[in-house]
């Protein structure tokens, strides 16, 4: 029982609820905001009654434009309201304790470079034989 307390007190499982509570939030906000402004702009530049009934052709395009404005706009409110600032604080909270931002690292590439120089350095005359 005390594995199990642990876990439901650990920082990642407590993050990971608040998360799914607020982006369910968010949701509804930015639905209800794309149900109520976009949908009927959209709507009424295809002369349909409902997104839903909007087509070209034979094809039902209002169902895909109302599915994928609805994730981009959950995207953007999710990354301009959470994301960016958290990032920006742990930023600023890494810069006050000292942390500088980790250096990139080396690519594969930067590391053979480094190889291929190693080999010349030994293989060049004078070079001293290896231990």
């Amino acid at each position: 029982m005390e594995g199990f307390k642990k876990f439901l007190m650990h920082g990642n499982v407590i993050e990971l609820a608040v998360a799914v509570v607020m982006g369910t939030a968010f949701g509804a906000v930015v639905s209800a905001f794309v149900d109520g402004i976009i949908t009927p702009m959209i709507s009424s530049a295809f002369g349909a009654s409902e997104i839903e009934d909007a087509t070209v052709g034979i094809f039902k395009i209002g169902l895909v434009l109302a599915a994928l404005i609805k994730f981009v706009a959950i995207a953007a409110v999710v990354y301009f309201t959470l994301v960016l600032p958290m990032a920006k604080l742990k930023e600023r909270n890494d810069r006050r304790k000292g942390i500088s931002p980790e250096a990139p690292a080396e690519t594969d590439v930067d590391i053979l470079g480094d190889i291929r120089e190693l080999l010349r350095t030994q293989s060049a005359p004078g070079a001293a034989p290896r231990a």
